[in-house]
């Protein structure tokens, strides 16, 4: 398989990783002798040449050990080294400010030292950056939380106040590495007790024999009124090439066969009633359908033949499909459940705080957004991809009850 290797960014990161390290380095020079700076820049050189060389070697090598490990632990450097740098410029800050102060006040532009407690700080921040990544990547990835969330409608069905759905998103069962934590995660969906379950797509990274070694571990999973599913954008096969579109098709076939052994009914383009007591909501779910990463979803054949006064729950990938169709669609739905953007696996979300690099790229990301008496919710993710860790943005079971507004 041949990839195309991105030359240019590579040369961008690594020339704008030079010129910050060399910044960090020069700024350390108040604490170590001249003679060892030179010896500092052994470490990140080689791994930004290692990282580098294994990049272009992937059209012919894959995701070896190698790596993996080197881009891992670049990532991990890069962004310390970033902390380091960030408590530094409040320094420069600082100095900056004092040295405008003394003019002002005595007509000397004078610049003070560099306060060595900047150092300081920046260094014991960027040792608490390498601790948390090395935790995101043994261990964080696979601390399962659950999320749970109760939403209230005027129109809900009264044989359904109190009804209980959990959602996963986002398996990627190409990177899951530990069965034992994996299986951790299913005993703590079974043990919500859930009316039902639903997955809302991205079983795999790009192949269905990935799922293979952990079909008998999410075909446990168990629901009163049913387990359903959806395709993501990565279950098409689209980020690898094959030897013919007869081969592509075949591996999307045999996807679905396994989410029928998993137990879990595949909608596709199409909805399912759910009955209690007499009463019914409409369950629907669309094929992917996201901005950028294919529009194959028809929400209108998949609704076809419900009323605008049905209940409907819809089942999409991707949210940016909410936000270009859904929440303005002629036939209300009531409640939209989403995945794909895995909080990019990296961000904070502590004391007050939400914040992501990924909300550069999608409005909403994570969690609950209500408009026009709509909602939609956005899981971070069952599994991950790309980064083999999860820092302040831990793997998530949703569980969200539905209740009647009286």
């Amino acid at each position: 398989m041949r990839r195309k290797i991105p030359f240019i960014p590579i040369l961008i990161f690594a020339l704008l990783f030079l010129l910050l390290n060399g910044y960090a380095i020069n700024t350390l020079g108040i604490l170590i002798p001249a003679i060892v700076l030179p010896w500092i820049w052994v470490f990140p050189v080689a791994l930004l040449l290692t990282f580098s060389w294994s990049m272009l070697r992937l059209s012919v090598d894959g995701q070896t050990a190698l790596f993996k490990i080197s881009a891992h632990a670049l990532l991990t450097y890069f962004v310390s080294m970033l902390a380091f740098i960030a408590v530094n410029l409040l320094s420069e800050a600082y100095r900056l400010i004092t040295a405008i102060i003394n003019y002002a006040s005595n007509g000397k532009f004078t610049y003070p030292e560099r306060p060595i407690i900047g150092i300081y700080l920046g260094i014991l921040l960027s040792f608490i950056v390498i601790i948390v990544f090395i935790y995101g990547i043994l261990k964080g990835k696979y601390a399962y939380r659950v999320i749970k969330h109760t939403l209230y409608f005027e129109d809900l069905p009264e044989a359904f106040d109190g009804f209980k759905l959990t959602q996963i998103s986002d398996v990627h069962a190409g990177s899951l590495n530990n069965p034992k934590a994996v299986q951790k995660g299913i005993d703590l969906i079974n043990s919500q007790q859930a009316d039902l379950f639903v997955f809302t797509g991205d079983l795999v990274n790009n192949k269905a024999e990935e799922v293979k070694p952990y079909l008998q571990h999410f075909a446990q999973i168990k629901a009163p009124y049913g387990q359903f599913s959806v395709l993501g954008n990565h279950d098409y096969g689209d980020y690898v090439k094959w030897e013919s579109e007869t081969a592509k098709r075949n591996n999307l076939d045999q996807l679905k066969k396994y989410h029928a052994e998993l137990g879990f009914r595949l909608l596709l383009d199409e909805h399912v009633t759910i009955e209690k007591n007499g009463q019914q909501i409409q369950l629907v779910g669309v094929e992917n359908w996201g901005l950028g990463f294919g529009e194959r979803g028809d929400l209108q054949k998949a609704i076809r033949g419900l009323s605008t006064d049905d209940f409907k729950v819809l089942l999409s990938h991707d949210p940016s499909h909410w936000e270009a169709q859904v929440k303005n669609y002629p036939s209300k739905i009531h409640l939209t459940l989403a995945g794909h953007t895995h909080g990019m696996q990296f961000g904070i979300e502590a004391f007050g705080l939400k914040w992501s690099p990924v909300q550069f790229r999608y409005k909403h990301w994570a969690g609950i957004k209500a408009e026009n008496g709509k909602y939609l919710n956005v899981n971070r993710g069952f599994g991950f991809i790309g980064f083999s860790g999860r820092v302040g943005i831990w793997p998530e079971i949703t569980v969200i009850e539905l209740r009647k507004l009286k």
